[in-house]
């Protein structure tokens, strides 16, 4: 599960494809209409949604000669599970939660 988190967490960490997840929220496109509301190169958007691909965020699918995007909303239904399970907690102190990480890590 950890792997599939880090995937996850790291393809969100960048707004271009945070964006692009937020447009396909609408209804699923074709890769030209997804690059279209952004300031960079086909090939660069490309890039992106191989990430967001790769993390099972997005799926892409050739129809004809169009490449479309759909989004797959059950790829964040883990990473929503383990940030919901630290709302339980109450708030969040984020240097205690950061300590805790430091001493988790150096067990392994």
């Amino acid at each position: 599960m950890s792997g599939s988190l880090d995937t996850t967490f790291a393809a969100l960490a960048d707004p271009t494809r945070r964006a692009i997840l937020t447009l396909l929220l609408e209804d699923d496109m074709a890769v030209t209409d997804v690059a279209a509301p952004f300031e960079m190169s086909l090939a660069a958007i490309s890039k992106h949604l191989g990430v967001l691909t790769a993390a099972g965020l997005i799926s892409q699918e050739k129809r004809g000669r169009v490449k479309w995007c759909k989004l797959e909303p059950d790829a964040l239904r883990v990473a929503s599970v383990w940030m919901q399970g630290f709302g339980m907690m109450g708030p969040l102190d984020l240097d205690a939660f950061e300590g805790f990480l430091h001493r988790e890590l150096r067990r392994d």
